[in-house]
């Protein structure tokens, strides 16, 4: 018996471009299990044709941040050789198969997806739902088992999505034959990337709400906002004790600062437990600590940058990667999609049984 494949999808809607959220979700580890080759295929996507469900009315923006999604994947060290990287909309296949999903699935059991509610609320699309924006599970699943993905690495708040795409799978597999795989989520190992907060204290770092360090910032931006960012409010005085619980600067903290970066600025701590501790017992002040913080940042962002002015001086070998990328996962797919049709019995111009079975029957008559 073969051995199964290790094969991983994961990707984003070019609506901006990428942020610390992003790169602690998802990035980071994409780069490691890059590095590690341990996986047969790895296909990243970028959503150009998700993006469009709430978009529909700015086609320019989706546009123009294909090339910046593509630009902060290479500045974080994805590698094209190692990986496929393409454009959602260039294969044709995923659309088909969201058609063919869509009768797999019910209006009330895409209601009740908890990711698609929270979006919709966050859209204000509550009275006015786009039904491309309302499917976006069904083409989600089109875009995991297309490429026959068994790991999906995710953000927390995209469980819901994958749940259903097992579903979708388990559906068909039963309805019709065993040609989909289903898929198994992927979260991120250290806890406060789960869900990175915003500068502002926002439960979400998101690109809707203008709270994001992203990974394309000037050193002077990148200052700027984590200077301003938002702690304890009741943390007026240094004496004052401190509540590191939801105060943003000590959970990119916990997602960012390793013990050599206390060796390297801040020696007199050996961990983040003993800066918490004295922050919570007071004697500490929030400048000495977000300090601590940008020097940390910085120390992710440095090589980020210098790779991202490297392909921003080399657009056309952007634009190439993306190219073959795409061409490549069109085969993919359209291998899937035939099997979706073959297994559907929608093959009528491949099926000699089915010309054969007619012949006698005209025969007959």
């Amino acid at each position: 018996m073969a051995e199964k494949k290790k094969i991983i999808l994961t990707g984003d809607r070019p609506t901006g471009r990428l942020h610390l959220g992003h790169f602690v979700g998802s990035l980071r580890s994409r780069v490691e299990i890059q590095n590690k080759q341990d996986y047969d295929e790895m296909y990243i996507m970028i959503a150009d044709a998700q993006a469009l469900t709430d978009n529909a009315d700015n086609p320019e923006k989706i546009r123009e941040n294909i090339i910046e999604v593509a630009l902060d994947y290479l500045s974080v060290g994805l590698d094209p050789k190692k990986v496929t990287m393409f454009i959602q909309s260039q294969v044709s296949a995923l659309t088909e198969l969201t058609f063919f999903y869509s009768n797999l699935v019910t209006v009330s059991r895409l209601q009740r997806n908890p990711t698609v509610k929270n979006e919709i609320k966050l859209r204000n699309f509550e009275a006015n739902i786009p039904v491309g924006f309302f499917t976006y599970p069904i083409s989600q699943a089109a875009d995991i088992t297309a490429f026959k993905a068994n790991i999906v690495p995710v953000g927390e708040d995209q469980l819901p999505m994958i749940e259903q795409t097992r579903e979708i799978v388990r559906s068909f597999n039963r309805t019709y034959s065993e040609v989909l795989v289903e898929p198994e989520a992927v979260l991120p190992s250290v806890k406060a990337a789960l869900r990175l907060p915003g500068i502002d204290g926002n439960a979400k770092m998101s690109k809707s709400l203008g709270n994001g360090i992203y990974l394309a910032d000037s050193k002077e931006e990148v200052k700027r906002k984590i200077m301003s960012m938002y702690t304890d409010p009741n943390h007026i005085h240094v004496e004052d004790p401190g509540n590191v619980k939801n105060n943003p600067v000590f959970t990119y903290l916990e997602a960012f600062a390793t013990e050599e970066h206390f060796q390297k600025y801040l020696p007199e701590y050996p961990n983040l437990e003993k800066l918490k501790d004295h922050y919570s017992q007071g004697g500490l002040g929030d400048m000495k600590v977000k300090k601590f913080l940008l020097n940390v940042i910085e120390d992710v962002l440095a090589p980020i940058r210098e790779r991202r002015a490297y392909y921003e001086a080399r657009i056309d070998e952007v634009y190439e990667i993306l190219k073959q990328g795409s061409e490549k996962a069109t085969q993919a797919a359209n291998k899937t999609l035939k099997e979706v049709k073959d297994a559907m019995k929608i093959n009528y111009f491949e099926d000699k049984e089915l010309m054969n079975k007619h012949k006698e029957n005209a025969h007959v008559r």
